[in-house]
């Protein structure tokens, strides 16, 4: 499992124009999944990502959470961030998952 994450002021997606979710201040995480990810793996994941003290306190340290804060978080399935480009100009994505890059 791979993330990404970016806090942001707003975010939205939107399909074909039309939005299909959007946020206010929080966290953007983009998130790929292997074939090899377990439940386990998702849970340490989602725990680490609410609780990473990356807002800024009082005093302008990175120092609290989302959860602290009570922001909101906007999930976006991203199997790209599994690209490998080492060799050649194509990417491959054979260690994402099967299921959530359109193979199955």
């Amino acid at each position: 499992m791979r993330v990404l994450i970016q806090r942001v002021i707003d975010s939205s997606v939107r399909v074909d124009g039309k939005i299909i979710s959007k946020i206010s201040e929080g966290l953007l995480v983009f998130v790929a999944f292997s074939d090899f990810d377990s439940e386990d793996d998702l849970k340490w994941t989602i725990k680490k990502v609410i609780n990473l003290r990356i807002f800024n306190d009082d005093n302008q340290k990175m120092n609290l959470s989302l959860l602290d804060l009570k922001k909101e978080i906007l999930i976006v399935s991203q199997f790209t961030l599994f690209a490998k480009v080492k060799k050649g100009n194509r990417p491959s994505w054979n260690e994402a998952s099967s299921f959530l890059n359109g193979e199955q």
